[in-house]
C-alpha cells in the first residue's frame, strides 16, 4: 500500500481532527471570555459592596449584585436618568397605598446615595446628570439603623 493512498483512504480522520480541534479552539475561546466577564462583574461587584460599606450600608452578598448588574450595570445604567425612570423612581417612594390614599414621603438620603454608588461604579459618565436630579430631592434621616 502506497503513502499516499493511506493518507487518500484516511482523510476523514485528518478533515475529523481538524473539525474537533477547531470546535475546541472556539468553545474555549467563549470560556475564556466569559470567564473574563464574570472575574469583572465581580470585581465591580467588591467595589460597590466596599462603596456602600464605607456609607454605613451593611455588606451585600457580592455574588447577587454580579449577576444583577453584570459588567456593565445592566438596566440600572440604560438611561438612568430618563423621565420614565425617574417617574418609576418616585412612585416606588411613597407611602405604599395604592389608589387615592398614595402619598410621596420624604426619603432616607442614604438610599439615595446608594443609588449614586452604583453609579459611581457602573456608569460614571452618568454621575453629573443623575446628581441633578437628586439634589432637588427632599431628604432625611427617616430610616433607623
Amino acid at each position: 500500500m502506497s503513502p499516499t493512498r493511506f493518507a487518500s483512504e484516511h482523510k476523514w480522520i485528518y478533515v475529523g481532527a481538524i473539525v474537533v480541534l477547531v470546535t475546541m479552539m472556539i468553545i474555549g475561546l467563549f470560556t475564556y471570555k466569559q470567564q473574563k466577564a464574570t472575574n469583572e462583574a465581580h470585581e465591580k461587584a467588591n467595589q460597590l459592596n466596599d462603596a456602600l460599606v464605607a456609607q454605613g450600608f451593611r455588606p451585600r452578598n457580592t455574588g447577587n449584585i454580579a449577576n444583577a448588574l453584570g459588567t456593565d450595570g445592566g438596566p440600572v445604567c440604560e438611561d438612568p436618568n430618563s423621565e420614565l425612570k425617574q417617574g418609576l423612581w418616585l412612585v416606588q417612594m411613597a407611602n405604599g397605598a395604592g389608589g387615592p390614599g398614595m402619598r410621596p414621603v420624604i426619603a432616607d438620603r442614604r438610599v439615595l446615595l446608594a443609588g449614586l454608588e452604583v453609579i459611581k461604579v457602573y456608569c460614571p459618565d452618568k454621575l453629573d446628570e443623575y446628581r441633578e436630579q437628586i439634589e432637588d430631592l427632599k431628604t432625611s434621616d427617616t430610616v433607623n439603623d
